[in-house]
C-alpha cells in the first residue's frame, strides 16, 4: 500500500509504527519520525531527530525538551505556549499508547510546568478525565481550582467528574458555578439539561 502523509499520520496516531515509520524516513518528516522513535522507546534516536528539526518546527522543539525530561535531564524548559499547545495532546497520545511510565514522568514535572504556565493543572486534569482516569483528573482539577476559580471550563470539567461518578447533585452545583461565570457556555447549558432530568 502506498501511503500519503495523511494516511501515514493516521497510522502513527493509531500506533501502527511499522506502517508509517519508513514513509516519514523517506519523505523527511522528521518530527513525525521522532514520535515513531519515542513510541518505540528509542529515546536517544527520538531526541536526535527532534534536535535536527527543532529550529524550523515548534512541535519538534517541544518534543526535544519533552524527551529530555523523559530521560531525567533538564537542559532547558518548555515555553508557556509549548505547554499550552502540546502537553495535553502528547499526554493523550502517551496514555493511549500505554506509555504509563512516560505519563508518570511528565506528570512529575507538573509543578515546574505550572510555574511556566499556570493552566497546566487544568490541562492535565482534562486529559485524565477524558481518558477515564477520573481520580487523577479530579486531583489536578482541584489544584487548578485553587488558582483559577473563575475559569468556567474548569467548573465544567469538575461537573463531568462528578457526573461520571454519578454524584449528580455535585455535578449540578459545578455546572451552576460554571454558568454563574459564563451563562451561555454551551456545554454547560447542555449538561444542565441532562442533569435536570437526573436530579
Amino acid at each position: 500500500m502506498i501511503l500519503d502523509y495523511k494516511s501515514a499520520k493516521q497510522k502513527l496516531l493509531t500506533f501502527d509504527i511499522d506502517g508509517c515509520q519508513r514513509f516519514f524516513e523517506q519523505n523527511g518528516y522528521l518530527t513525525e519520525l521522532g514520535y515513531c522513535y519515542l513510541l518505540t522507546d528509542r529515546l536517544d534516536d527520538a531526541k536526535n531527530v527532534f534536535k535536527s528539526a527543532r529550529s524550523s518546527d515548534k512541535r519538534a522543539n517541544w518534543a526535544f525538551v519533552m524527551t529530555d525530561l523523559l530521560q531525567n535531564c533538564i537542559s532547558e524548559y518548555p515555553t508557556y505556549f509549548e505547554l499550552r499547545n502540546f502537553l495535553e495532546i502528547d499526554l493523550n497520545i502517551l496514555i493511549n499508547a500505554y506509555k504509563g511510565e512516560y505519563v508518570e514522568k511528565l506528570i512529575s514535572y507538573a509543578d515546574l510546568f505550572f510555574a511556566i504556565n499556570p493552566e497546566v493543572y487544568k490541562f492535565i486534569g482534562r486529559v485524565f478525565i477524558n481518558n477515564n482516569f477520573n481520580g487523577y483528573g479530579y486531583f489536578f482539577l482541584q489544584r487548578a481550582k485553587d488558582y483559577f476559580y473563575n475559569d468556567p471550563e474548569l467548573h465544567y470539567l469538575l461537573a463531568e467528574y462528578y457526573f461520571n461518578n454519578k454524584d449528580y447533585a455535585a455535578s449540578k452545583k459545578s455546572i451552576q458555578a460554571c454558568m454563574g461565570i459564563l451563562p451561555d457556555y454551551y456545554p454547560a447549558v447542555k449538561m444542565l439539561g441532562i442533569l435536570n432530568r437526573q436530579v
